[in-house]
């Protein structure tokens, strides 16, 4: 995975962008229309304030303005008392029209921001699902569980949400600025002067705690799920050992840091707001001082401070939302890092929406020359090994723990690619390109079965939606893999669900779905991977005779160590330290001295 550990703040964002749905960027760019649209709104309800204020005080000076002369001549008024009624409705629309377009606002970003999250978290989801085995294995599932669920959360609320609110108050900003610029230049400009320089010192003093709680949070979010995970995943043992409170300890570890940091940005973030409205109210306090010091001076500036109050009662909560925005896109820097690392996983050429080469298996699947290893620092986990395996055998392997058996199939199922040489079919060598193809006719039933919480039938037609299940395919898999007796048996029969992993079903009923979902599937290759231990030998025999009655072209490759289970193996191969020790028909093994192991 691409690493971005130095990558700045700018830089992150960038990428994030890069990641952005077209369409959503447009409607980013209308999204900045409709901000320009709310600020001119917001730049007029604050204007409308003073001729309002000014008729309510000096309402002859007014009457006799020069601006003042087309509303009085448009509706006929002939006294200054009657400036009142219109100046009322203009000032009150302009304050209706100002609201109700920041509420728009409101709407349009909040909703644009989480359809955006939507897209990322989806995007996510999609190339995790797609990376190799490989990568699958070699990293914790919580980080990308936290990934998907948590940090893409924490992307909306920390980042994408918070930009809107940058970009609409820098344009709301530059409305009342604009606004009382044309009021009070000299104190305008003074007072938003004196306000940056204050948050952009709190800025330089919090940037150093923001990003060490940033990083904590980022990586103690990770450590809650995998300790809730842990402990939930493992509940039988917890609840045996009574370890609870060893698990609550290792939560607790995890979360308390988490909570402590989060609680640190929210302050970091509101605290200027307190000190600000009361500089502000000071302000205002200070200038009507210094009118009430001058003749008649408060009814000429009694407009003035009305336009200023306004304009301060605007401007100090959004100059407070953007100093709370940048906070939490500084605090949410560690977490995007994560989502960009996440959103650059490459996409493999062999998915579901490009061409494929198509493959077929007509005569036989070759290993040639196979070695592999997990990574240049391990030991090969397969050393220089070749078979060929015919289409319609049934093959079994065995061998020490370790001797190499699990990985030698992840490569026959393409899920490991060989550090050196190739596994083809029919002579053709299985690539990215075809892959896929190769995969659709493999089917795999490994010992440990995994059921979602679903439907006996959902789980036989593993990953097929449920108005599409073929239920006649359904029950004819069950009664080959020997469990439609069971089935039918059940209030529900088919319908009946299994729980959570299955934990209403017995391990071996558990087991013969596994079989029967590969029987389903109708693949040509069959691999069993010590899918029947958990079942008695009775049942395993006739599970055994019912798939080889399937089709006689049905190729079965199985690991086990009861000898009983490979009596219908053509051949056994047997493994022993990543090589093959010999090749022996089932007969020759059972008279031979070796024990599976």
């Amino acid at each position: 995975m691409k690493t971005i550990e130095k990558m700045p703040l700018r830089k992150l964002l960038i990428g994030l962008w890069g990641h952005i749905e077209p369409h959503r960027r447009k409607q980013f760019f209308l999204l900045l229309f409709l901000m320009m649209i709310a600020s001119v709104a917001e730049m007029f309800s604050i204007g409308a304030i003073i001729p309002f204020l000014a008729v309510l005080t000096a309402p002859e000076r007014v009457f006799e303005h020069a601006f003042a002369q087309p509303v009085v001549s448009h509706f006929q008024l002939t006294s200054p008392g009657q400036l009142l009624l219109p100046l009322t409705v203009i000032f009150g629309t302009a304050a209706i029209v100002a609201g109700s377009m920041r509420l728009l606002l409101l709407w349009t970003s909040t909703r644009l921001s989480f359809a955006a999250g939507a897209d990322l978290s989806l995007n996510i989801y999609q190339r995790t699902l797609h990376q190799p085995y490989s990568v699958h294995i070699a990293r914790s599932s919580s980080e990308v569980i936290s990934g998907i669920a948590g940090k893409s959360d924490a992307v909306i609320y920390n980042n994408i949400l918070p930009i809107l609110t940058m970009v609409s108050s820098a344009f709301m900003l530059t409305g009342i600025l604009g606004a009382l610029i044309l009021v009070e230049p000299t104190v305008t400009i003074a007072t938003f002067g004196g306000l940056g320089v204050i948050y952009a010192s709190i800025i330089r003093i919090t940037r150093k705690r923001l990003d060490k709680d940033s990083a904590c949070i980022a990586a103690e979010s990770t450590n809650v799920i995998k300790a809730l995970q842990e402990g939930l995943g493992g509940i039988r043992d917890v609840l045996l050992d009574g370890s609870q409170a060893t698990y609550c300890e290792v939560y607790r570890r995890a979360d308390l840091p988490l909570r402590r940091a989060q609680g640190n940005w929210q302050v970091i973030g509101a605290s200027p707001r307190f000190g600000m409205e009361a500089l502000g109210m000071m302000l205002i306090a200070v200038m009507a001082y210094v009118f009430a010091q001058e003749t008649d001076g408060l009814v000429e500036g009694i407009p003035v401070l009305g336009a200023l109050a306004l304009g301060a009662q605007r401007l100090l909560p959004i100059l407070q939302q953007t100093y709370a925005a940048w906070t939490s896109v500084r605090g949410g820097q560690a977490s995007l890092k994560d989502i960009i690392e996440l959103l650059s996983q490459p996409m493999p050429v062999n998915d579901d929406n490009t061409e494929r080469s198509s493959i077929s298996f007509e005569r036989k699947i070759s290993l040639n020359g196979v070695s592999f290893r997990y990574s240049d620092d391990d030991r090969e986990v397969l050393c220089d090994l070749s078979l060929d395996i015919e289409k319609g055998s049934t093959i079994g392997f065995i061998g020490t723990t370790g001797s190499g058996k699990s990985t030698l199939l992840d490569i026959v199922m393409g899920l490991l690619d060989p550090s050196t040489g190739s596994l083809q079919i029919d002579d053709i060598t299985i690539v990215a390109e075809n892959l896929r193809d190769w995969q659709s006719k493999i089917a795999h039933v490994p010992q440990s079965i995994f059921l979602c919480d679903g439907s006996i039938a959902e789980n036989i037609a593993f990953g097929i939606p449920p108005h599409l299940i073929n239920n006649e395919k359904v029950k004819e898999a069950a009664t080959f893999a020997q469990l439609s007796e069971v089935i039918e048996a059940m209030p529900e029969k088919y319908q009946t669900g299994v729980g959570e992993r299955g934990v209403k079903l017995s391990g071996g009923q558990r087991q013969r779905i596994g079989i029967a979902r590969a029987l389903y599937k109708g693949a040509d290759v069959i691999i069993f991977d010590e899918a029947t231990s958990a079942l008695d030998s009775k049942t395993e025999d006739a599970v055994m005779k019912a798939i080889n009655i399937v089709g006689e072209r049905l190729t079965i490759l199985i690991i086990a160590h009861r000898t009983t289970t490979l009596r219908n193996c053509s051949r056994i191969v047997e493994l022993d330290g990543g090589s093959i020790r010999r090749i022996v028909p089932y007969k020759d093994y059972l008279s031979s001295d070796t024990s599976i192991i």
